[in-house]
């Protein structure tokens, strides 16, 4: 099994066809293929939680994790003590947002007030939030799901994303 973490900077992001100037692109089954999250990867979930956790430590935040599955629904979640309790909110709508699009969550914002990304936000149940701080996981070439985090700045929430997700693809 190839696991792959691509971050905003990452030179490797797969693009999708005029991405940055089409906004965001569809993808038809054959053109995007996903694969559910694994008992077996719930249980590293939690080793995500603990690596974002740590993160967090360093950083001197509270923060909230949320992994999920391709279909942003949650696999495991943590609130750190102290954290506010609409980082949980937080955490888990970014998850949603880049697991849904396989893009990290920041790279969504400036398109967030579009008509089409308010529509699939609303038609997805209010629960996608279009802001830094979760990126995709994906195995063997298929998104498996999404680290999100809350709590901090978009960019350390990020920083505590990529350390969690990085765990669970050790």
């Amino acid at each position: 099994m190839t696991a792959t973490l691509y971050s905003v900077n990452s030179p490797d992001l797969p693009q999708p066809p005029a991405w940055q100037s089409a906004g965001p692109k569809f993808f038809t089954p054959s053109e995007r293929q996903s694969m559910s999250v694994t008992l077996a990867q719930a249980n590293q979930a939690n080793q995500a939680i603990a690596a974002a956790i740590g993160k967090a430590h360093v950083l001197g935040i509270n923060i909230s994790v949320s992994v999920c599955d391709p279909g942003g629904r949650l696999v495991a979640f943590a609130r750190m003590d102290g954290s506010h309790w609409g980082a949980g909110y937080g955490s888990q709508g970014k998850a949603v947002a880049s697991a849904g699009f396989a893009r990290p969550s920041g790279l969504l914002a400036e398109r967030a007030a579009a008509p089409i990304m308010r529509g699939i936000a609303q038609a997805e149940g209010g629960h996608m939030f279009y802001a830094k701080g979760a990126v995709p996981i994906f195995i063997d070439g298929a998104l498996a799901g999404a680290c999100g985090v809350g709590g901090g700045t978009g960019e350390q929430d990020e920083e505590c994303a990529v350390a969690g997700s990085t765990a669970v693809l050790g």
